[in-house]
């Protein structure tokens, strides 16, 4: 979404971003909050899946998207987690009243962070998003605790492949190898090397021609050995 910045009027902006640092410097329990120097409509936090559900134990990403009406229209809030919850769409979108009629001015972003946490404790199946996590939680729990517990395990518990905890540093993960891309640094033999293995191969080539010469020049005398030989039992 594209930033709402200079939509905003400039008090609605004091007041977000006083907001914001405030929620910062003291946030909601289990919920961290990653305020953006560059775009301040727009609030990724991560909220700790709370005990005695099937999301304990796991860290789920949001963001809140403050549009060019707020605060008379209340923010969009998106998981960025995939998350198996009847009120989180397919998309990450959440459906909670106090983002729909609910909503009122004075209520404020830690408001809308703690209902979206009790959502997690409290899921509301009537205004389900996700059909089949709605059904299950009706008609079988167990199997509906079973599918959330195992999304939460894949997706929000860090490990590989895991998405949990603050926005993805982009140094982390594989890295290309050093010097990959540089001719001049690829592993292998050095420049000097090179000349010292062809010399080294020219040497070789000389030793086995001078060997070979050896060889003839011995084959030479015993030949002329024989003759000599050969021509003095002649003459006896």
């Amino acid at each position: 979404m594209n930033s709402n910045v200079e939509n905003l009027p400039p008090h609605v902006l004091r007041l977000v971003y006083k907001e914001v640092s405030a929620l910062a410097a003291d946030p909601p329990e289990g919920i961290k909050i990653y305020p953006s120097d560059e775009d301040i409509t727009e609030l990724h936090t991560a909220i700790e899946g709370p005990e005695g559900t099937p999301f304990a134990g796991g860290v789920f990403r949001m963001r809140l998207v403050l549009g060019k009406d707020f605060p008379a229209v209340p923010p969009k809030g998106y998981f960025l987690t995939k998350i198996f919850h009847p009120n989180v769409g397919h998309k990450g979108e959440i459906c909670v009243n106090v983002l729909k009629r609910d909503w009122k001015a004075e209520l404020g972003l830690r408001h809308v962070l703690l209902t979206i946490k009790c959502l997690l404790i409290h899921p509301n199946p009537e205004s389900a998003l996700n059909e089949e996590a709605g059904r299950l939680l009706l008609e079988d729990y167990a199997e509906y605790e079973s599918r959330a517990r195992l999304l939460t395990e894949i997706h929000a518990m860090g490990g590989p492949g895991g998405t949990s905890g603050a926005p993805q540093d982009p140094n982390e993960g594989p890295q290309p190898k050093k010097h990959a891309g540089d001719p001049t640094k690829r592993a292998g033999p050095s420049a000097a090397a090179v000349p010292a293995a062809l010399g080294n191969g020219a040497n070789g080539a000389s030793t086995t021609s001078s060997n070979s010469n050896s060889s003839n020049n011995s084959s030479n005398v015993a030949g002329k050995k024989k003759a000599d030989k050969k021509r003095a039992l002649r003459r006896l």
